[in-house]
């Protein structure tokens, strides 16, 4: 009976739930029913109308009479992401140490200060920091690169090293994470050889698009090795650590130029997103309560998707919940739990595991 529209006949296949009309032009199928099932089909059918549904399976609205996946509206209003610029623009900035994606930051070290000459033979320790969270909480930063300039003296055999730990959005050290440089086709440093009396070089790590990454303090750990030539002559050896040589031993100074940070700032809206999670214990509706964990899926798996690699994705969100909307470890395990229990709910949905970052 579905099958015979425009007097051509044609045959139902239920697995497809279409008819196969024998001509393209014209089609043999008029409205097929609503079917109340599982999946995409309708939750029950409308009384006027057989062919349109009237309501809707989890995780589908009702749109037209036809039951539709749901999606989040926009999360624009709560937090920013993107940018215009594209890696081969932001390669060129970075390599021009362009002031327009620069990021103001205040250089704290016990250890170092900027362009002044030092024994690198121990451990040094740099910070670049920006206390948004304190000063600015309307914004949140993504960090796209960073560059150092390093000068050692003459016939200097040390090499440095650097590690650098990244603090996503506040709280103490510990809740950082080490940038896999070198690793798992993370990015490493490029060395540029600069046109100065002593031997200096510019250090630039181009994150782009790619591996950028939401920030609130960048952690710089300074070691040195000692570079000296192989036994067999080809290429060179190094010398770890410098403390274990002979006291007085001088193999050179460093010093650092400049230390800088490349990115962007982007709208945060704690309050709105407060509002949201308002409406996780006090629904005006259960529509408005579904809309509002769409929508905290949504910031919670965009902000995650922003760690660095790694065997599973760093809990960012839970981060994001304790440093920049202040709430208590109790409130965000709760937060966590409701939204993967509505997760497990949507079709389709791929819950994945994280590692915990912030305590």
């Amino acid at each position: 009976m579905y099958c015979s529209e425009n007097n051509h006949l044609g045959s139902y296949m239920e697995e497809t739930r279409s008819c196969s009309c024998p001509y393209d032009h014209p089609p043999c199928q008029s409205v097929i029913p609503c079917k109340v099932g599982e999946g995409s089909s309708c939750a029950s059918c409308s009384y006027e109308n057989r062919s349109r549904c009237a309501t809707c399976n989890q995780g589908y609205m009702l749109s037209q009479g036809v039951c539709r996946n749901e999606v989040p509206d926009s999360t624009d209003h709560y937090i920013g992401f993107e940018t215009d610029l594209q890696d081969i623009e932001l390669r060129y900035l970075l390599q021009k140490r362009d002031n327009r994606i620069s990021i103001h930051g205040i250089f704290v070290s016990n250890d170092v200060r900027l362009n002044n000459w030092f024994d690198p033979s121990w451990r040094k320790r740099m910070l670049l920091t920006l206390k948004s969270n304190k000063y600015k909480s309307n914004h949140v930063h993504m960090l796209l690169g960073m560059s150092l300039q390093i000068c050692l003296t003459k016939n200097s055999t040390l090499d440095p090293m650097l590690s650098v730990y990244i603090n996503p959005f506040g709280g103490s050290h510990s809740e950082s994470w080490i940038m896999p440089i070198d690793q798992n086709n993370y990015p490493d440093w490029e060395r540029t050889k600069l046109d100065l009396p002593y031997d200096c070089y510019n250090w630039t790590l181009t994150l782009g698009n790619k591996w950028k990454t939401f920030f609130e303090t960048v952690h710089f750990y300074l070691r040195s090795r000692i570079r000296g030539p192989s036994g067999t002559g080809n290429g060179s050896v190094y010398f770890e650590p410098l403390e274990y040589l002979e006291p007085g031993q001088n193999l050179g100074y460093m010093k650092i130029n400049t230390i800088q940070v490349y990115g962007y700032s982007m709208h945060f809206d704690p309050e709105a997103i407060q509002d949201l999670i308002l409406q996780l214990d006090y629904p005006y509706t259960q529509g408005s309560q579904d809309s509002a964990l769409l929508q905290l899926l949504e910031i919670r798996d965009r902000v995650n998707r922003l760690s660095p690699p790694g065997a599973q994705p760093l809990d960012l969100f839970s981060c994001l919940l304790r440093h920049r909307l202040k709430l208590s470890t109790t409130d965000v395990a709760r937060i966590q739990a409701a939204l993967q229990t509505f997760s497990a709910k949507q079709p389709n949905s791929i819950e994945y595991e994280t590692t915990k970052l912030c305590s």
